[in-house]
Parts: structure tokens; sequence; C-alpha cells
């Protein structure tokens, strides 16, 4: 199905696309900072519809094609990092809001729920504020809030805060620069994929002050570890062990505080999603889903 628009949460619009049959297992992806759906590649998310999953992606406010919130205030990303998040426009509970509104927009109660970094911090807060609409929860490659896990490598640090270019050629040409900084060490670099990607990305439309209105959104909304306690849905939490962008120590911290996670550490994997565990995490999300339906009555 082609891009849709739907409007949540008082006036944001979200752009959206879905995979697969809408009667299957609704999945919900949530994409992390500054990326659009499309990073879900098509072939992914194919793959997890041919499991049965009515898999849905969308741009996250501030990013691609959905509502950009301009005219908020200025972000300030150092301070915000030292606890002074005054400059955030939003948190991660509006963001967790807004998913929800797309679910209600597509008339369904509850959702398997995924997330990638930020988009893992967002599935988080999506099932601790709306415990009712997740089914289960997959959180890959993110964090708990908590300052002492998750830490990115200090070199990478500046990379977060830095202009991109405004061209399309230079967008691309950086972006090719910077991802071997963060993706996995143990799978190969697939530069024409990441070329690719990167160019659809500028296409859709790259906001650098929306990246970091996104970054202080994360500053700003604290230390989930309490609330990720009292959870009671299937959770599994998957971590590259090489991961330089968050550290371990955060899917580490992830797992041992939701009760009864699923903890699945990978050797060799930093900060992205390598085609050549795909397989690995489409067998994980339905191995957790599938928990999740066990929990469910059986009807007549």
């Amino acid at each position: 199905m082609g891009e849709l628009f739907a409007r949540v949460n008082g006036g944001i619009d979200l752009c959206y696309e879905t995979f697969g049959d809408p009667d299957g297992r609704p999945l919900l992806m949530i994409m992390g900072l500054g990326g659009p759906g499309l990073w879900w590649d098509d072939e992914l998310c194919g793959m997890l519809a041919d499991r049965g999953f009515y898999a849905i992606r969308f741009d996250n406010r501030d990013c691609g094609r959905s509502t950009h919130m301009t005219g908020a205030a200025r972000p300030r990303i150092y301070r915000a990092f030292v606890g002074a998040t005054g400059s955030a426009s939003y948190t991660l509970s509006d963001m967790a809001a807004d998913a929800a509104g797309l679910l209600d927009h597509l008339s369904i109660p509850a959702a398997h729920v995924m997330g990638a970094s930020m988009g893992g911090m967002i599935a988080q807060t999506l099932a601790i504020e709306h415990p009712d609409r997740v089914l289960s929860l997959t959180s890959i490659m993110s964090t708990t809030g908590a300052r002492l896990v998750g830490y990115a490598r200090p070199r990478l640090l500046p990379l977060l805060a830095r202009p991109m270019p405004r061209s399309r050629d230079a967008y691309v040409e950086e972006t090719l620069r910077m991802w071997p900084l963060i993706s996995s060490p143990g799978f190969p670099f697939d530069e024409d994929r990441i070329r690719r990607r990167s160019e659809a990305t500028f296409d859709r439309g790259v906001d650098r002050v929306g990246t970091a209105r996104q970054l202080v959104a994360i500053a700003a909304s604290g230390n989930r570890t309490a609330r990720l306690r009292r959870l009671n849905v299937p959770t599994l939490v998957i971590h590259g062990a090489n991961d330089p962008l968050i550290n371990v120590s955060g899917g580490l911290a992830t797992a041992k505080a939701v009760p009864n996670a699923e903890r699945l550490i990978i050797k060799g994997m930093g900060h992205d999603m390598p085609r050549e565990l795909w397989p690995t995490l489409v067998d994980g999300v339905d191995r957790t889903a599938k928990r999740a339906e066990a929990r469910q009555p059986v009807t007549a």
C-alpha cells in the first residue's frame, strides 16, 4: 500500500505505510532518531508480512513527511544532556501518544510493537503509558533513559549535533562516511543499500532542527527503569554487543528491568540492523508475539 496520512494527537499528521493483510497480527514499527519509516526496509517488512503480521511503519514527528514542529523553541542539545531541558518542545510521551493515535486512526485496539534506538524508547513509553495498546514489545538497540547505561562513545557525540550537508550529493556522501562508524563490525557493510536509503531519506526531507528536537525530547524524558519494572507484557530486548552509539549496557538494563524479558545480545552487531540479521529479528518478533497470543483467552 502507498503512503497515507493520519491526523493524531491534537493535530500531528503522521505519514505511514502498511504491509500485509489488514486482518493479520498488527505490528507497529517505530524508527529511531531522524529516521523515517522507510528505514524499516521494504524487504524486512515483507518478511514480517509473510509471518502473518500487518506491519505498519511511519515517520515520527519532525521527520520525513510527518508534521515538523516549526516555530517551536530552539533546541539546546548540549544543555539538555546536562539536565537543562527547558528547550524541549515535546517528550517521548508525546511521541508515544502519536503512535497510539495512529492505532486509533487504523481502528486497531492493540498491536505488537517494535522500536529501534529512539524508537525503542518510544515503544517502551507506549507500553508504560498506554499498556492496553501493546500486545508485545520488542526493544532493539535502545536503553532505559538511565544516565549510566546506554552511553555513546565520546567521539560520536559531536556527530549527533553536527549539521548535515544541505545538498543531496553531500548528504549522501556524509552518511556513507558516518555510517561505518556505528554499523556492525561483524557483518558486511552494504554501501549500495545505505546509499539508496540515504538518497530516499534526503528526498523525503531532512530536518536538522527537527532531529535536534528529537534529541532534546530524549534528554527531557528521564529514566524509565522504575516504570519498566511494572510492565506486564511479553518483551524481547535485542542489542548489539558492539554498539558504539548506545552501549550494550542499555539493552542489558532494559532486559533486567522488564519482568521476564527475553534478552538477545548479538556478537558483531553495532547500531544498525544488517540484512544478515533480519531472519533473527523476524524470528524474535514472531516468538514474542506468540508469547502474547498464548496469554489471550480462547474464544469459541
